[in-house]
């Protein structure tokens, strides 16, 4: 009998948790990882493993390694190391043959990619980490969505939400103010299969120490996302700024971004972005390097959970 009662009591207690609001009271909490445990909730995320290098030349391979991604003292720890390391040569989506499968690359650093596909899956709402980054030449954190049915295309036509990206944090930067590189990206893909995707977005400065936590938001409706630090907002897109050339998406002008969309949170090291900037490569001083997640929390727009509409920034 006491079984029973715990288990209605928790049952009662997670269904209460999930009735919360935002303080505004426009949104409810709908799926969250406070990361309060020991270990990464494998009901709310999956491990990538691989070595690709992203796409992007990345010099890392990530791995479900307790060393690159672990929990402890209440938050996320995603961590890169200096660490010679072998893995698959390319991500399961791309492989076509046995022997895909079997191909391995080797990268001087390894790494954490956890994403929430299947397990967290959202079309429009507000989605919200709180982080704090890690700096150095070629250092590079992100928390983004992808398409979670690629229902237009292979990327980027089903379109790619970045959320926060950083790179070279607290590096010499001529174009930053202050001279120290204390940016952030918030950037749609979208339009065509690659090579011929397009991508816009702003930029932000931070509003603080480098080395804080700031909480990293979209707002995301029926043909508008809006980023935000620490609930200010910096940006918005609308359908007039993005397109599709998927023929799926002929008569749907908000596509690619009205489907199902899932979270990834990762740290690269290298890659094209951030060794062509600032100061250039990677320097390989001050490794391990992590990036703390204290918590995510993805909310529906109480009146319009459909839309999102009645919650669209003005």
């Amino acid at each position: 009998m006491r079984f029973v009662l715990a288990i209605i009591l928790g049952l009662f207690s997670l269904q209460m948790s999930y009735a919360q609001t935002d303080s505004s009271g426009k949104w409810n909490l709908v799926w969250a990882d406070e990361f309060d445990g020991d270990k990464l909730d494998e009901t709310k995320w999956s491990y990538e493993t691989d070595c690709w290098g992203g796409g992007n030349e990345e010099r890392q391979c990530y791995t479900d390694s307790k060393k690159n991604v672990y929990v402890k003292d209440g938050a996320l720890h995603i961590t890169a190391l200096r660490k010679r390391t072998t893995g698959h040569a390319l991500p399961p989506s791309q492989w076509k043959t046995r022997k895909d499968a079997k191909k391995a690359a080797t990268q001087p650093y390894s790494s954490g990619r956890i994403r929430t596909i299947g397990k967290g899956d959202w079309r429009y709402g507000r989605i919200q980490v709180r982080a704090k980054l890690p700096g150095g030449q070629g250092v590079w954190p992100a928390i983004w969505m992808l398409s979670s049915d690629n229902h237009y295309g292979g990327w980027a036509a089903s379109g790619e939400i970045d959320i926060m990206e950083a790179v070279n944090l607290g590096t010499v930067c001529e174009d930053c103010d202050g001279g120290i590189e204390n940016r952030i990206l918030g950037t749609l893909h979208y339009g065509d299969e690659w090579p011929n995707n397009a991508h816009s977005g702003s930029d932000a400065p931070l509003p603080g120490q480098i080395d804080d936590y700031y909480t990293y938001a979209v707002e995301w409706s029926a043909g508008q996302i809006s980023w935000y630090i620490d609930d200010v907002h910096y940006a918005t897109q609308t359908y007039e700024d993005w397109f599709s050339k998927a023929k799926r998406a002929e008569g749907r002008p908000f596509a690619p971004f009205d489907q199902r969309f899932h979270l990834i949170l990762n740290l690269a090291v290298g890659g094209r972005l951030p060794e062509g900037r600032n100061e250039g490569g990677v320097d390989i001083k001050g490794f391990p390097k992590t990036m703390l997640v204290d918590w995510v929390r993805v909310y529906e727009c109480a009146e319009d959970p459909d839309n999102g509409i009645d919650c669209a920034a003005p």
